[in-house]
């Protein structure tokens, strides 16, 4: 059975074709790369309105049956950013550690992660996760940070992905070790 991601790209400017989206192509490629299961994504492109973020999630969870939804941009403390609340509001549960790897994976590149609102959360058997609006922090935060012989120093939140999506019923998802690898306890 594949995998269904959901990919919502939260952008007043590039949801009005002010500019061109970024973060649903970054996410595409990226999970091309990470996953060797196969996984069918389903695109989202809205603007900053937490009522619109809210309907859209529900929706991928409630009807559509995503198994992951990844969202970028509206994470920061500026006004419009209200990706984080929006999400919270439609959450049975709340992951803090995926905000907390998140920040302490930013802090390796930027001073200003400290100002991240990221979480991630599950919403029946679905887990949402914030994530940056650049497709560099994305691909940052779902790997983590590498040394200079290209070895994992600081594990980014992927890693813990497929085991979080086996613990709440989720699809199966293995990933390519080269780009992440993914962490299951050895079972005995």
């Amino acid at each position: 059975m594949s995998c269904k991601i959901g990919l919502v790209s939260i952008s007043d400017r590039a949801s009005q074709a002010i500019y061109e989206d970024q973060g649903i192509p970054a996410l595409q490629k990226w999970l091309t790369e990470a996953l060797v299961s196969p996984f069918l994504c389903v695109t989202r492109l809205i603007p900053d309105e937490r009522a619109m973020i809210k309907k859209t999630l529900i929706e991928l969870v409630d009807k559509v049956g995503c198994d992951l939804i990844l969202t970028t941009g509206g994470t920061g403390p500026s006004p419009r950013d209200v990706t984080p609340e929006a999400t919270l509001a439609i959450a049975n549960r709340v992951l803090p550690g995926f905000g907390e790897q998140m920040r302490q994976v930013s802090l390796h590149f930027v001073p200003t992660a400290i100002l991240s609102c990221q979480v991630g959360v599950i919403r029946k058997a679905t887990l949402i996760l914030n994530l940056p609006g650049q497709p560099k922090a994305i691909r940052q935060i779902l790997e983590g940070v590498r040394d200079a012989t290209n070895a994992i120093q600081v594990p980014g939140i992927f890693a813990a992905v497929p085991y979080c999506l086996d613990l709440i019923g989720g699809a199966f998802l293995e990933t390519n070790p080269a780009v992440v690898e993914a962490f299951r306890p050895l079972k005995k």
